[in-house]
């Protein structure tokens, strides 16, 4: 594949990247770090990372999404030992490790998860890892990303491939940082990367609800003429959201939000997403 003259604009971009990098230590950190400059840099929705866990001796996957995935989906593309990740892990390992695009329509063959994410509008997922060192069978890391509504061309592999080093030694370094802050000693990375969905969410259903109007960008006008009641009363109840979640900003308490899966597969009005 030949490498196309990349715009300023777009090295700018890349350095951005790179630039804030250093500063994501944490979950939610990664996550609204990918939901910027990264965002234009390789456009997605969905993104699964995956890490080498040397207490379980495997690699130990974790997703983060900016849109509902169903619970059956999630649960697949966290689980270390699921057929859809064996398959997109082999499906990787073909192309001798390189950054590259599988088709859905393949792996639906492969596993009825993946015609879920067909029927959702995803066709491609967007695949690259890191081997261990002095262990080239062995994954270190390795990355999904899925974007529902446009392919990904040869850019996107390029873009993936430039950007791999960056996206692996941040996310070695979330993970490590949230390792060390799991108070029990013994406690491994799949307890670390797993306890965000299993505590009680601390927002009310009527919070949720708000919450998840604001994940979509709507203003307290527009929520309170969703749900029939006063924009005053939206603002209260999204102060007393930012103030539970600890957050500075909107953005920053669906970030968190979400790291806790307090959205689950809902969408705004109740409906489920699965």
């Amino acid at each position: 594949m030949s490498h196309p003259h990349i715009a300023p604009e777009q090295s700018e971009c890349l350095l951005r990247i790179i630039e804030a990098a250093p500063q994501v230590r944490r979950r939610h950190q990664f996550f609204m770090w990918s939901q910027g400059d990264l965002q234009r840099w390789l456009p997605h929705k969905v993104s699964v990372c995956g890490t080498y866990d040397r207490e379980q001796r495997d690699v130990v996957f974790d997703i983060f999404n900016s849109i509902p995935v169903p619970q059956d989906v999630m649960e697949g593309l966290r689980d270390t030992r699921s057929e859809i990740m064996a398959s997109a892990l082999m499906a990787w390992k073909r192309t001798r490790q390189q950054s590259c695009r599988l088709d859905l329509l393949e792996l639906a063959n492969e596993n009825p998860v993946w015609t879920t994410f067909l029927q959702l509008g995803y066709r491609q997922l967007l695949a690259h890892g890191v081997t261990r060192p002095g262990r080239p069978d062995e994954v270190e890391s390795f990355f999904l990303f899925a974007h529902p509504t446009s392919g990904y061309n040869d850019e996107a592999v390029l873009a993936l491939d430039m950007l791999l080093p960056c996206v692996h030694l941040t996310y070695q370094r979330v993970c490590v940082t949230e390792r060390q802050m799991v108070p029990v000693r013994t406690a491994t990375m799949q307890t670390v990367l797993s306890a965000p969905y299993q505590r009680t969410t601390p927002i009310t259903d009527r919070e949720r609800e708000i919450l998840l109007w604001v994940r979509d960008g709507l203003s307290n006008q527009q929520i309170s003429e969703k749900l029939g009641i006063s924009a005053l009363t939206v603002k209260n109840h999204v102060q007393k959201i930012l103030r539970k979640l600890g957050a500075a900003n909107r953005a920053q308490a669906v970030a968190k939000a979400m790291t806790m899966n307090a959205f689950g597969s809902a969408t705004p009005g109740g409906e489920s997403f699965t």
